[in-house]
């Protein structure tokens, strides 16, 4: 039976339906009051099954529901082919019973008759990359192991040396709290780029600027906290001096949570005023629309911004100032190199990330977390981990001593 005789077919056999229902009401009737009384009954909510064993739904409009017949397209050989009806959808069907399919009805090909699968290759494994076979299709690929330096199945590898050095003096020296957050705000600010990546929605648009600036100012401002206990470390030298009160570990957490706290408030009302919000581009790139973040207030982002940078600028004023004092461990150099590295990556990023549209822009900035990151990483940690690793016997407390009679000078608290 064709689609539009199934059609006709349903549409009388409701009407026949119907009529045998109010006939059966009116018997009901005549038999109860004794007389016939013409009662109107609507046509509405009507839902029977057919001969055919079919669920039928009709609307109040006496307008069928919509069904779907799920079909196979089935070639038999060169001049045969017809579609298989294998499933359905019926919206109006009770749940488990609204989508059914037929998975051993399916025919896949006049040749194979089992179920295909999208990758001939099963999925690499982290520190794995695929490698494309030759002559095959692109879904097929062999697993083959990452250069080195390219990519870590290893967590937090810096975090690790130094909690597990902790009691050397090169991790004592500058607070190793400090060193703590330091290490693990970086971690963060590596993940948030996964924000910047994939279909925007609002989650994502609303958390991915907002936690990247709160982690990358929680790193700044334990840099600047760093910096000014390498200064009064060596300013504030006197014993017994009331000065030495601001030498102490809760003066640097108080600069962390005061510096952080304040983008904290920048942030939320942020979020309160305008906050971003996934939105449609269709002038960067013409015949496409982009979808895309908009940052609600432009103002309140650059603020964000703005206020990191402050933090930057004045991490490395300090550090710069402090470049030249006596300090066993160079802290207030690899700290210059690394702010260094830090705003040159943000000045460069502010004028390309205004010259370019669309999916650049997105790229610009995750570029610009990681490189920054790195920066981060490698100026402040990397020296520390090759004088911990390659170089232990400048990691003791005698070495220390001699070289600070050497110089003459005094080494960091």
């Amino acid at each position: 039976m064709s689609d539009l005789s199934y059609t006709i077919y349903n549409g009388v056999y409701a009407v026949a339906w119907t009529l045998h229902d109010i006939f059966l009401m009116k018997s009901e009737e005549r038999s109860v009051v004794g007389r016939e009384s013409l009662v109107p009954y609507p046509w509405q909510n009507i839902q029977f099954n057919n001969t055919a064993g079919d669920q039928i739904f009709m609307d109040e409009n006496r307008n069928p529901e919509a069904q779907y017949n799920i079909l196979n397209y089935v070639t038999f050989d060169l001049d045969a082919e017809a579609l298989v009806k294998v499933g359905q959808f019926i919206p109006k069907a009770e749940h488990g019973q609204d989508f059914t399919i037929n998975e051993e009805a399916i025919v896949w090909g006049w040749k194979y008759y089992e179920i295909p699968c999208a990758t001939c290759s099963e999925s690499c494994y982290p520190g794995f990359r695929q490698t494309p076979l030759e002559g095959q299709p692109i879904c097929c690929f062999s697993c083959s192991l990452c250069p080195e330096g390219e990519i870590s199945n290893q967590m937090t590898l810096v975090l690790w040396i130094f909690v597990k050095f902790q009691d050397t003096p090169i991790v004592k020296a500058n607070n190793r709290a400090l060193s703590y957050t330091l290490l693990i705000s970086l971690n963060f600010c590596f993940l948030c780029s996964l924000l910047f990546i994939g279909r925007p929605t609002s989650a994502t648009c609303l958390l991915r600027q907002t936690i990247f600036g709160i982690v990358f100012t929680v790193a700044v401002s334990s840099i600047l906290a760093k910096t000014t206990m390498v200064v009064l470390a060596f300013r504030l030298t006197t014993p017994g001096s009331r000065g030495r009160m601001w030498v102490q570990s809760r003066v640097s957490n108080s600069i962390v949570i005061i510096c952080s706290g304040i983008q904290v408030i920048l942030c939320g009302i942020w979020l309160g005023i305008s906050p971003p919000f996934p939105d449609s581009d269709i002038h960067s790139e013409p015949g496409q629309i982009i979808i895309g973040c908009n940052e609600g207030s432009v103002i309140a982002f650059y603020a964000v911004l703005g206020y990191m940078g402050f933090l930057s600028l004045c991490s490395f004023a300090v550090a710069f100032l402090a470049r030249n004092l006596p300090d066993t461990f160079n802290e207030a150099k690899f700290i210059t190199f690394s702010m260094l590295v830090f705003c040159s990556v943000w000045v460069s990023f502010l004028p390309t990330y205004q010259s370019t549209k669309g999916k650049a822009m997105v790229t610009v900035e995750i570029f610009s977390i990681l490189t920054s990151s790195a920066g981060l990483l490698s100026c402040i940690f990397f020296p520390k981990c090759y004088m911990i690793l390659l170089r232990p016997d400048r990691n003791t407390q005698e070495h220390i001593k001699n070289k600070v009679d050497h110089r003459g000078g005094n080494q960091s608290a």
